[in-house]
C-alpha cells in the first residue's frame, strides 16, 4: 500500500514538473527557412580554406540540427558575415623542457590562434531577435606544430566554438 502512495506521488510530481517547464529549449517556432550567406575571410593574415570552410560548417550545423530549410529565396531567416580576425601570437614559455643533443636545455613555448567573426542575424518573423555581433575564439597549441598542423586541427577547434556559440545565441531560448 505504501508503495502504491509513494507511485502516485511520483507521478504527480513528474506531471507538475512538466506543466511548469518547456524541454523544447529553442526559440525557433514559426520559422521554416533560412538563408546562409558564405562568410568571406577580410582579416589581415588569411587562411585560404578558412572562409569556404566554415561556411560550409555553419550551414551544416543548421541544417543538421534543427527542422530549418536551406532557400536563397526570401528566408525566414539570415545569416551572414565576415571572418575579421586570424592571427596566432606568442602566449606562454612552459616549464617543461627539452634536452639537446649538445646538451642544452630548451623550454617549450605555446602560441595561440585566434579567429573573430563577424555576424548578422536577421530574423524576418521575429525582428527584434535580429543582432550584429562579433563572435571569438582561440586555440592554445605548442609552437612546434606546423602551419599545416595548425590549419587542419587548431583552426577546427576554435570554429567549431564559434559556430556553437552562434548556434546556441540563434537556436538555444536561453
Amino acid at each position: 500500500m505504501n508503495q502504491l502512495k509513494n507511485l502516485f506521488l511520483l507521478i504527480i510530481s513528474v506531471g507538475f514538473l512538466n506543466s511548469c517547464y518547456s524541454f523544447s529549449g529553442s526559440s525557433l517556432t514559426d520559422e521554416k527557412t533560412v538563408q546562409i550567406n558564405e562568410f568571406p575571410n577580410n582579416a589581415a593574415l588569411v587562411n585560404p580554406t578558412l572562409s569556404q570552410q566554415f561556411s560550409t560548417d555553419i550551414q551544416n550545423r543548421f541544417l543538421q540540427r534543427t527542422t530549418l530549410k536551406g532557400t536563397k529565396q526570401n528566408p525566414d531567416i539570415l545569416i551572414e558575415g565576415e571572418i575579421i580576425d586570424y592571427s596566432i601570437s606568442p602566449t606562454t614559455i612552459s616549464s617543461t623542457t627539452q634536452q639537446t643533443s649538445a646538451g642544452g636545455t630548451i623550454q617549450e613555448s605555446q602560441n595561440k590562434l585566434t579567429i573573430t567573426v563577424k555576424v548578422r542575424y536577421e530574423n524576418k518573423l521575429h525582428p527584434e531577435l535580429n543582432f550584429e555581433r562579433n563572435f571569438s575564439d582561440e586555440a592554445v597549441f605548442n609552437s612546434s606544430l606546423s602551419q599545416d598542423q595548425i590549419e587542419t586541427s587548431q583552426v577546427k577547434i576554435a570554429t567549431d566554438r564559434i559556430i556553437n556559440k552562434i548556434f546556441n545565441d540563434i537556436v538555444a531560448n536561453w
